[in-house]
């Protein structure tokens, strides 16, 4: 059986090579190169959509692939599609990038200027690797459950909009149609998560952030299952230790809530944090809450504004929600879309704090009657974002935003202001 290789390589002079290269390996079947690390995700999270058994038993990564930096990029590949083998090729053969490598979840290194024979060697060698971890942990898409895990996080425009609320109902609803979920609170300092859904837990987000591997058992460890079975991932108790949490940290939680999770929803407050900038430029979906009043339409503004100057986001991959919505009020979702330049969720969600009151004092949010027109309201929306399982005989994949990007994406974000 040929080995299937797949490069990926910024450069279009080490394209040329590599793949010239690598089309002379016996028994080597190179495929259609990948420019940047997120055509890279995009690809894999694809074919292991159709079939694990279609994925590459080798990826071959340049030094000078973009815009996430080489390293990065390895451990992001390692932890959501751990059966594909992963060799990087680089100038510098340094033991101390061996062992970075390596510690990443690299297979192999091949050094710059290219041999032919220490590139076939590495790749036969990781080829039987991936061959034989196949082999080992057998066939089909259940052994890899959650590779490519949708990721959406919940932003608030300003505080006290409705953020909070609107990411516990979304997970609710996802994991009500029988997805996986994780609800994760990434607003470290002011997180209201636990309060909210009455839960007490010693474990938070922090407990994480100085792991360099999170295995499976590590974060199962960490996070507490909900009565409604939602997988809760809590802020720590004192606010201060967010700042144990770096936007490096954020990336590898998320990554591995992705990878165990069919959806993970992140609450990520009102206040930038490099943790919370890590995991709004990771997801799949972005959500911005805002309420229609001038106030915090300006704040939205400056929000997508401030994401896009940092790199976060794009405004065109930022969708607005409009919470506490009324046909009487001033400014309605067009406006707020004009002003933003965003897209505006379908779905609004009716003022109507009555509702809610008693289940919000009580820390039962989970338990909001399904009369509720906001619970309505949100558990509609989930429908929108396509986070919630089509009943039987409905066509799947719909409901996607404009704003969705389909599948993670990645962009370095400036330090400054980070």
């Amino acid at each position: 059986m040929p080995t299937r290789i797949l490069p990926a390589v910024g450069d279009a002079d080490a394209v040329r090579s590599i793949t010239t290269l690598l089309s002379q390996l016996p028994d080597a079947e190179p495929v259609t190169p990948v420019a940047d690390s997120t055509q890279l995700i995009d690809t894999l999270a694809r074919l292991a959509a159709e079939s694990v058994d279609e994925l590459p038993e080798v990826v071959v990564v340049h030094e000078r692939i973009g815009p996430v930096p080489a390293l990065e990029l390895i451990r992001e590949v390692a932890l959501r599609f751990p059966a594909v083998g992963v060799i990087l090729i680089t100038s510098d053969a340094s033991p101390g990038l061996f062992s970075a490598a390596m510690d990443s979840g690299a297979r192999g290194l091949v050094a710059l200027p290219l041999s032919y024979e220490e590139l076939v060697n590495r790749v036969q060698a990781v080829a039987q690797w991936s061959v034989g971890v196949r082999r080992h942990l057998g066939h089909g898409g259940d052994v890899f459950t959650g590779v490519g895990g949708r990721a959406v996080t919940v932003s608030g425009a300003k505080g006290g909009v409705g953020a909070t609320l609107t990411a516990i109902q979304l997970a609710l609803a996802a994991q009500a149609s029988g997805h996986s979920t994780a609800l994760v609170d990434m607003d470290l300092q002011a997180g209201d998560i636990a309060s909210y859904l009455d839960v007490q837990f010693r474990r938070s987000v922090v407990d994480l952030a100085g792991i360099t591997d999170i295995s499976p058992r590590v974060l199962a460890d960490a996070v507490f299952r909900h009565d409604t079975g939602v997988a809760l991932l809590l802020a720590p108790g004192e606010g201060e230790r967010g700042e144990e949490v770096t936007d490096r940290a954020a990336r590898q939680v998320v990554s591995a809530l992705r990878s165990r999770y069919e959806v993970v929803v992140l609450d990520c407050g009102a206040q930038l944090s490099g943790a919370s900038a890590a995991a709004v430029e990771m997801a799949d979906t972005a959500l911005l809450v805002t309420t229609p009043d001038v106030v915090a339409v300006r704040a939205a503004k400056r929000t997508v504004r401030m994401w896009d100057r940092l790199q976060i986001r794009k405004a065109e991959e930022t969708t607005i929600v409009v919470n506490r919505h009324t046909r009487g009020t001033e400014i309605q979702p067009p406006l707020i879309q004009k002003i933003t330049g965003t897209a505006v969720a379908g779905t609004a969600i009716p003022a109507n704090f009555k509702e809610l009151q008693g289940a919000v004092d009580a820390g039962r949010i989970h338990e909001l009657d399904n009369k509720s027109t906001v619970k309505q309201a949100l558990w509609g929306l989930a429908g929108e974002l396509g986070i919630v399982k089509a009943p039987e005989g409905e066509r799947k994949g719909g409901g996607r935003l404009r704003g969705d990007r389909g599948s993670v994406s990645f962009r370095r974000r400036r330090e400054a202001g980070g």
